[in-house]
């Protein structure tokens, strides 16, 4: 028994919508970096949804790659978070403000 592609379409719009609520209102930066993973990871079961339902391996192969992707941002994007609790004292995104020119 197979489950159907909507099926992973409806998780997958379910998991990008959670990401997209959580970039959109959280100042903690780590919850940031978890709403964007979460939507990177959205993407990535809709790539491999898609390449099971037509056959081929293209949808994993980009997966795999997205998922590479994911890790050179988590390692970026910690160095950062450490910077900021660093000088701020605190992981707080709208803080840095006070750095422009």
């Amino acid at each position: 028994m197979t489950v159907a592609v909507e099926y992973y379409v409806l998780l997958s719009m379910a998991m990008f919508c959670i990401g997209l609520f959580g970039v959109l209102t959280r100042r903690n930066a780590l919850l940031f970096l978890m709403s964007v993973e979460l939507m990177l990871n959205a993407a990535n079961v809709n790539l491999i949804a898609f390449a099971f339902y037509h056959g081929n391996l293209t949808g994993q192969v980009f997966a795999l790659f997205t998922m590479a992707l994911a890790a050179a941002e988590v390692a970026v994007g910690l160095g950062i978070i450490l910077v900021l609790y660093r000088n701020f004292r605190d992981v707080d995104v709208t803080v840095p403000t006070t750095m422009r020119w």
